[in-house]
């Protein structure tokens, strides 16, 4: 029986979905001339949810454990490729509440048909796609006639930046790229606040104060900024004093990079395997969903290789049982010429019939203010990478 397939049903007058889903956030439907989202709908079985939720749930208390363990120890800052201008900060600054290093996440797991569930990563520092999964998913499932669980994630997105507060949002070029100054404008419209919408660019730090372009100081703000690159860009060295010193509370917190550097997935693999930190139930879960990490290649069967940083499929290679390269993403910028590399044991995605040719499926689930809550469908190559599609995916009974 087939936990995961494609809804069969008569095709929306695009022309208008599109234009429906921009009013709605969403407005890039289509990306130079051609489809991002693709108009079929990716229907999950009840019980399989629950099961993924749940998964999501246990692996949250598993990443947060691991970064508690690693807080504080600088050798484990280095095995998480946390670059070492980070390190002051990191230390300086106490961690948050247990469950609320990251407010807004998103796990991505290789979901397949028969129910096998494991987890690949945690998008836990800037992930995208919340356009898609917060009014696109809901509205696209309800004329394919399906539920939809992400319906909360507006709501949750208000309780998570409701505590925070941030007076700025941001991203790069804002105001010219769709995708992120879209991504950012939309949070800014549910977080039920009125923040100041900038662009990183235009920032400055003088004397450990951040300001935008004109001059007005930012005390808290969320941007969608990579951490790690604050070891790369320039000025970067300054931010991260600004908010070592207090002056500057960036959302999410700055520990959020340990939870998103899948070095710290090697590192809950090590203590697995070594029997520390983890009680039984904890263990289960990792047994169960995740799957083995390491930072050296040390698989007699099929792996995957990927920076601790990469993003959109940037990095990653497939190798076969014979250990040769299968595949590889020359598309995404590879930024293992700037941090460490993971071997993680392969799981494949699946295959599904969409948009006229077999496409590979990856699932998110968003973790907003600490509950897992939105699926994220996105199909592609057997690398998810920056080419890849957004199809909604929706539960086919009661959630």
């Amino acid at each position: 029986m087939s936990l995961l397939s494609v809804l069969n049903r008569k095709p929306l007058d695009r022309a208008a979905a599109v234009k429906e889903l921009a009013a709605r956030g969403f407005g890039w439907a289509d990306l130079e001339g051609e489809p991002y989202w693709l108009d079929e709908v990716v229907a999950m079985d009840p019980y399989l949810y629950v099961e993924l939720k749940n998964a999501a749930a246990g692996l949250w208390r598993v990443f947060d454990r691991a970064v508690r363990y690693a807080h504080g120890r600088r050798e484990l800052y280095a095995l998480c490729g946390i670059p070492t201008v980070l390190w002051n900060m990191l230390d300086a600054l106490p961690l948050p509440p247990e469950g609320e290093i990251s407010r807004y996440a998103r796990f991505d797991f290789a979901v397949t048909p028969e129910g096998g569930i494991r987890l690949l990563e945690l998008n836990a520092d800037t992930p995208t796609g919340y356009a898609e999964a917060a009014v696109a998913t809901p509205w696209l499932c309800r004329q394919a006639r399906i539920s939809s669980p992400n319906e909360q994630m507006a709501g949750l997105l208000r309780e998570a930046w409701t505590k925070e507060r941030p007076d700025t949002v941001a991203c790069a070029a804002y105001g010219a790229h769709a995708e992120d100054s879209g991504t950012i404008d939309l949070l800014a419209a549910h977080s039920g606040l009125s923040p100041a919408r900038v662009d990183l660019l235009e920032l400055s730090v003088d004397e450990g104060i951040v300001k935008d372009g004109a001059g007005r100081a930012i005390e808290r703000m969320f941007a969608l900024y990579p951490k790690e690159w604050m070891a790369l860009d320039d000025g970067g060295e300054a931010l991260a004093y600004a908010i070592e010193r207090g002056h500057l509370a960036l959302f999410n917190g700055p520990h959020a990079i340990l939870l998103q550097s899948k070095g710290l997935q090697a590192l809950i693999w090590g203590l697995y395997e070594l029997e520390l930190l983890y009680d039984e139930q904890e263990r289960s879960w990792i047994r169960r969903y995740m799957l083995p990490t390491y930072t050296k290649p040390l698989f007699d069967g099929a792996y995957v290789s990927k920076s601790m940083f990469g993003r959109e499929g940037g990095s990653v290679k497939l190798y076969d049982d014979a250990g040769g390269v299968e595949v590889e993403d020359r598309e995404g910028f590879d930024t293992s010429v700037f941090f460490p590399v993971v071997y993680q044991q392969r799981a494949d995605l699946p295959a599904l019939r969409l948009g006229g040719r077999q496409l590979h499926l990856l699932t998110g689930l968003f973790v907003l203010n600490g509950k897992p809550c939105g699926l994220l469908g996105r199909a592609g190559g057997r690398i998810t990478g920056n080419s890849s599609h957004f199809v909604p995916i929706g539960v086919n009974g009661h959630v």
